[in-house]
Order: structure tokens, then sequence, then C-alpha cells
């Protein structure tokens, strides 16, 4: 028997894994609108334009949809690596790290997958929790250690990493990120991103940096 050529095996991954991305959009698109509970599998195999027993080749129920959409948003996220190098002086390392964190904060197409997961988080406190603790407090402790090991340098005075690296973030998030999960407004401009984060470190290193003696 004569094996199927490389090629043909690749395309039908590769197909796969658009069906996978068709299905994920549509439940997104249904939780959003339904909420978990009023969302049905066939309704979601609507708004993907799929059948039901295509749906149910890829996930068993709808609680492995949103598991699913979780996982993506973590993986997402997860590939940005933000340089906490500890050896990086604070001047350089706050203001770009606050423009990549708010440039992927507000993404065009990523709240929607925060939306979903703020939706459905009372309903199913695990997921929301296991998002929570493995792409917001995972950097915001990235973030915390860089802090600390600038600090042990004598470049900051903090007392609390955590809070001050809490502060940090929120304060780049200030006028973008609310107006934008909430579809207030589009995702913001690199300039517009630059300005507020130039101000957050700004505001950061006023609090934090040594006094002069």
């Amino acid at each position: 028997m004569v094996a199927a050529p490389r090629t043909t095996l690749h395309a039908i991954g590769e197909e796969e894994s658009s069906k996978r991305r068709q299905i994920l959009d549509g439940a997104r698109k249904v939780f959003l609108e339904l909420g978990f509970d009023g969302a049905s599998m066939g309704e979601i195999a609507r708004a993907a334009a799929v059948s039901k027993g295509t749906l149910y080749v890829y996930f068993p129920d709808k609680a492995g949809l949103f598991a699913a959409i979780v996982e993506e948003e973590k993986l997402e996220q997860g590939r940005v690596d933000f340089n906490f190098d500890p050896a990086r002086d604070v001047d350089t390392t706050l203001p770009e790290f606050g423009r990549a964190y708010i440039a992927l904060l507000c993404r065009p197409g990523g709240g929607s997958a925060i939306r979903t997961v703020m939706a459905i988080a009372e309903r199913m406190p695990e997921l929301g929790s296991q998002f929570y603790t493995h792409v917001i407090a995972y950097t915001v402790d990235r973030f915390a250690t860089y802090l600390e090991a600038r600090g042990a340098l004598g470049e900051l005075e903090i007392d609390d990493y955590q809070l001050a690296a809490w502060q940090f973030m929120h304060m780049c998030q200030a006028s973008l990120f609310q107006a934008f999960i909430f579809q207030a407004s589009p995702s913001p401009s690199p300039e517009r991103i630059a300005t507020v984060v130039d101000s957050a470190t700004r505001v950061f290193f006023a609090a934090y940096r040594p006094r002069a003696s």
C-alpha cells in the first residue's frame, strides 16, 4: 500500500486548524450574546457555520469550548516575551514593557476573548481563576521580581513590589483599556499608547525613585 503524500497530511492538518478556529470564533460570539447558560451547542454550530456533528468532533460540550477559549488567550499572551532582564535599567524597561503590554491587551480582536472570560467567570469560577493566575498574575509576578532586582541595586525604593507592579500596569491602562474592552473605542494607536505609558512612567518614578540627599 502506497503511503499518502506528506503534502496531503499537511493540508488536512491546516483544514482541521481552520475548522477549530471557525468553531471558537462562533462560540465566542454566542457566549457574548447569550451568556454561558443561554448558549446551546446548536446555536454555536449555527454561528460557526458547521454541523452539530462536526462541533462534537472537536469539543464535547460548552465547558470544553469555553476552556479552549481561555487556553487560547493564555497562549496568545504567552507568545509575547516581555524583557524583564534584571540587568536592564528601569528607564529602558518600564516604558518598553508598558507599551508592549497595552498593545497586547488592546490588540484588535483581543478584547473578545477577555470579554468572554469576564462574562462567564461567575458561572465557571475555576476557569476564571485559571485565566487570572496564568495570564494576569503571571505577568505581575514577573514584573514585580524585576522591580525587586532593580530595587536591590538602589535604582528604586519600594516597600511592596507586588503593589508597585500592579500600580504601574493599571496606570498604563488609564483611559485605554476600559474604553476598549467595553467597545467604546477601537484599539488605541501606538502614539496614544506611548503618551499614556510615558505619563505612567513619570508618575511611577516620582513615587519610587530614591530621593537625592
